[in-house]
C-alpha cells in the first residue's frame, strides 16, 4: 500500500466566483463569435475562417484559460491553440485524419494497445478544451463509448495480459469524467496484481484548476497504484497561482507530475519560450518529459516545425538549462512500440 499525505484543500480553490468546475466545464466559450468577443478582436479577417474551423472541429475554451489570454493580440500563444483559422480548411499532404494509426491498435471497445506494458483506456471522449492542434480531432469517440458490459470487457482483458503492468487513462480527458467513476476504474484495475501503475493524460489541472477537488485528491492519494500525472504545457502563461495551487494539492496527494508538450509554430517554438517553460513547470512541481514532434494531423499543418528546427531549438536549450530540465524530443510513429527519438547530431 503507497502511503500519502492527504490534501487539504480550499474549496474550489476559491477562483473565478468559487464556482465548481462542473460549472466551469459547462459554461465554457463554445462559439466563435464569443471567442472573438472576450479577447476584444475585430470580426474581420477572423471571424468567417473561426466559422469554418469551428464546423470541422468545434470552439471549447474554459474561462480561467480564457482569462490568461492578453486582450486585443491575436498572436497570443493561448489564443492561437484555441482559435480556428482559414489554414484548417486546405489541405497539405501527407497530413491525415488519423496519422498515429490507432484504429489499428484497439485491443477491445475503449482499450488501445500500442506497447507491450502499457494499455491505453479511452475513459471519455470529452474534452474541457479543444485544441486546434489536437491528433485525436479525427478519432470516432462514439464508436468507443465504453457502457457497463464493455468496462467487464476491458478489466477481463487486462487481467488475462500479464505483460501489462500499466493503465493510462486518456481520451478525450479522463478528467472531465466524474471522481465516482474514476474510483471505481481505479479500484477495478487495482484488483489486477500485475498492474501497477496508474497514468493520467490531462490538460485539465491547467485549463480549470478547480478540478483539483476533494473527490479526485481522495480516490487518487487511497489507491494502492502509483499515480502519475502527465500534463499538457505548451506555454508558460499556461500557469499562473490558481494552476500552481492545484499543483501542488496533487504533489501533496504523493501524485508524480510530468509534462509533454508539443512544439507548434507561433506558441513555443522559440528557445526562449521552451526555456521558460522548463523553468516554470518545474518551480510549480512538474519534470519537462517530453517535447512532441508535431502529428501530421488534418486540419493542423500550420501548426508543424521541421526537425531540424525543432532539433535546433533542443540543442540551444542544452545549452541554457541543467538536463534533467530539458524535455526528450520525440515522434511517435505508428506500430512503433515506443515513442522514437529524434537525434539531435544527426
Amino acid at each position: 500500500m503507497i502511503q500519502r499525505t492527504p490534501a487539504r484543500i480550499e474549496a474550489h480553490l476559491s477562483d473565478h466566483e468559487h464556482r465548481s468546475w462542473q460549472q466551469l466545464l459547462s459554461d465554457s466559450v463554445t462559439s466563435p463569435e464569443e471567442l472573438l468577443r472576450r479577447l476584444e478582436l475585430p470580426e474581420e479577417p477572423w471571424l468567417s475562417a473561426a466559422r469554418q474551423g469551428h464546423g470541422l472541429f468545434s470552439v471549447r475554451v474554459p474561462e480561467p484559460f480564457l482569462a490568461r489570454m492578453e486582450k486585443g493580440n491575436p498572436a497570443d500563444p493561448l489564443l492561437r491553440q484555441v482559435l480556428p483559422l482559414a489554414e484548417e480548411t486546405g489541405y497539405a499532404p501527407g497530413f491525415v485524419s488519423d496519422p498515429l494509426e490507432e484504429s489499428g491498435a484497439i485491443a477491445t471497445t475503449g482499450l488501445i494497445r500500442k506497447y507491450r506494458s502499457r494499455a491505453l483506456l479511452m475513459v471519455t471522449g470529452q474534452c474541457a478544451i479543444n485544441c486546434r492542434y489536437c491528433f485525436r480531432r479525427h478519432f470516432p469517440y462514439d464508436e468507443q463509448r465504453l457502457n457497463p458490459d464493455d468496462r467487464k470487457q476491458v478489466i477481463d482483458t487486462l487481467a488475462a495480459s500479464p505483460e501489462i503492468n500499466e493503465v493510462i487513462f486518456s481520451g478525450g480527458d479522463p478528467l472531465a469524467v466524474n471522481d465516482r467513476l474514476l474510483a471505481q476504474w481505479a479500484t477495478a484495475i487495482s484488483g489486477i496484481p500485475h498492474i501497477r501503475r496508474l497514468r493520467l493524460h490531462t490538460r485539465l489541472p491547467v485549463v480549470i484548476p478547480q478540478r483539483v477537488c476533494d473527490e479526485l485528491l481522495k480516490w487518487l492519494s487511497t489507491t494502492p497504484l502509483q499515480i502519475v500525472i502527465v500534463l499538457h504545457v505548451n506555454h508558460p502563461a499556461e500557469i499562473d497561482t490558481a494552476t500552481r495551487r492545484a499543483l501542488s494539492y496533487l504533489r501533496a496527494a504523493g501524485v508524480t507530475l510530468l509534462n509533454q508538450s508539443v512544439i507548434l509554430r507561433g506558441v513555443n517554438d522559440q528557445a526562449s519560450v521552451l526555456e521558460e517553460l522548463s523553468e516554470t513547470l518545474f518551480e510549480a512541481g512538474v519534470l519537462p518529459y517530453y517535447l512532441h514532434a508535431f502529428d501530421p494531423v488534418a486540419g493542423a499543418h500550420h501548426y508543424d516545425v521541421p526537425d531540424e528546427e525543432a532539433r535546433h531549438l533542443v540543442r540551444e536549450l542544452l545549452s541554457r538549462l541543467p538536463g534533467f530540465l530539458v524535455p526528450k524530443l520525440v515522434r511517435e510513429e505508428p506500430g512503433k512500440e515506443s515513442k522514437t527519438p529524434i537525434n539531435l547530431f544527426p
